[in-house]
């Protein structure tokens, strides 16, 4: 029988459950949780205990018990540098969740958790699967220009990677035998090089790289210094204003792509100018990702939401194609990369990967 794994997506207003039977996903459900549901707890990692019986409930309605399942996985959050793969979730790992000891404070850090929790009961393993501090850098890739601020390999590493192994699956070679530049198109912008199976470089969606539906990626230093001390912000608002309410928020005051395509097929020209601007920067930072492996990569990847919109793709792939061969994966396939990455290690075609 094809093993049944418990797949676990928790981000900050939903959680997303999935229950997959080898390859196939058998079912699943967006659980929504509303404002007035979380502002109940002081902290992300107070939600635990709620977010995971709302997933036994799921699953007691669907007659589903978790000693039923051969493994569940989480979402992995932001742990410290990590490299590529499969962990199974151990004590280590649950303590530095626990005591605060990630990179950022997010929803995704409880998946691990959640899948623990849930399988520990029942003798069963949990895993997580390229979580987002997933850190292949070449060691020149760490200088910014400032010895204090080191950059840092936080990304949409879950995506990145599977794509990176659907696109070599289509150009028929080994992924470690690759030279990829991928994009993943989100409400933040990950651009990635991938020299021979390894990411050696990114931007960190909340820090730089282009601006995105929702974050203001690359700024003037100079001119953010003085937006700091204008005493116009406190910085909890700032940085809000950066990461929350930046890029096409910012600009056109929304972040809904079906909105900003139906604007510019109407012919507003502000929006068209905006939204060019974003192709733009996502073209200058795939160049800047083909120079970090020193030349023309075997393909350019484009992945992620924006990656459905036409409008965008019109004014994105023109700007790339002079890289070589492009190949688009609209949307996200993240339930099934964490599922995938569980069976390749129960089917012992690699080993997890140990959490110290």
């Amino acid at each position: 029988m094809a093993e049944k794994i418990l797949v676990i997506n928790p981000g900050a207003t939903s959680t997303k459950i999935a229950v997959y039977d080898g390859e196939k996903m058998s079912f699943s459900e967006v659980v929504r949780h509303h404002d007035d549901q979380l502002s109940s707890f002081s902290s992300i990692l107070d939600q635990l205990e709620y977010r995971k019986n709302l997933i036994l409930e799921v699953l007691g309605k669907i007659g589903l018990s978790p000693k039923d399942l051969d493994a569940t996985v989480g979402r992995g959050g932001a742990f410290k540098p990590m490299v590529s793969g499969t962990y199974k979730v151990n004590k280590a790992m649950v303590s530095d969740v626990l005591t605060g000891k990630v990179a950022a404070e997010h929803a995704s850090n409880l998946g691990s958790l959640l899948a623990f929790e849930i399988a520990k009961p029942h003798g069963i393993p949990a895993f997580i699967v390229d979580p987002v501090s997933v850190d292949e850098f070449d060691d020149v890739a760490r200088l910014s220009g400032l010895p204090e601020l080191e950059r840092k390999s936080l990304s949409h590493a879950l995506n990145l990677k599977a794509v990176a192994r659907r696109a070599a699956e289509k150009l028929k070679k080994p992924y470690d035998k690759l030279n990829l530049v991928i994009a993943h198109l989100g409400t933040g912008i990950s651009v990635s090089a991938h020299r021979r199976g390894k990411m050696i470089d990114v931007n960190n969606a909340n820090d730089g790289g282009p601006f995105s539906p929702q974050r203001a990626g690359g700024l003037p230093t100079t001119g953010l210094i003085k937006l700091c001390f204008s005493g116009k912000y406190s910085a909890a608002e700032l940085k809000n204003r950066v990461v929350g309410q930046g890029g096409l928020v910012a600009y056109l005051g929304t972040d809904d792509m079906f909105e900003i395509d139906r604007r510019v097929e109407a012919g507003d020209k502000n929006s068209k100018r905006v939204l060019d601007a974003m192709a733009y920067q996502v073209a200058k930072e795939c160049g800047a990702m083909a120079a970090a492996l020193g030349g023309k990569p075997d393909a350019v990847v484009i992945t992620g939401g924006i990656a459905k919109s036409k409008p965008f793709a019109d004014l994105l792939l023109p700007r790339i194609k002079w890289l070589g061969e492009v190949i688009v994966y609209p949307g996200e396939d993240e339930m099934g990369a964490l599922a995938r990455g569980t069976l390749r290690v129960l089917r012992g075609e690699e080993k997890s990967k140990v959490y110290k």
